[in-house]
């Protein structure tokens, strides 16, 4: 039996900011434009892989492409 037998619909949890958040990234952003609570949001969806970060010195954050 395979897998994708078993489970049919893979969905990642979100909490409600974070769609609200997922939403507002439609295009690249520096991550400092942001407040702090936003940042925060952010960094959780980033470790989630749902938002990438591009850059170190100054990182730009958009929404992944799933």
């Amino acid at each position: 039996m395979k897998i994708s037998e078993l489970v049919k619909e893979f969905e990642i949890y979100t909490s409600n900011d974070e769609k609200k958040m997922l939403e507002q990234l439609t295009h690249a952003r520096p991550l400092h434009s942001f407040s702090e609570r936003d940042q925060f949001t952010i960094e959780s969806l980033i470790r989630k892989s749902l938002v990438i970060k591009i850059g170190d010195t100054n990182p730009r954050v958009i929404a992944n492409e799933l």
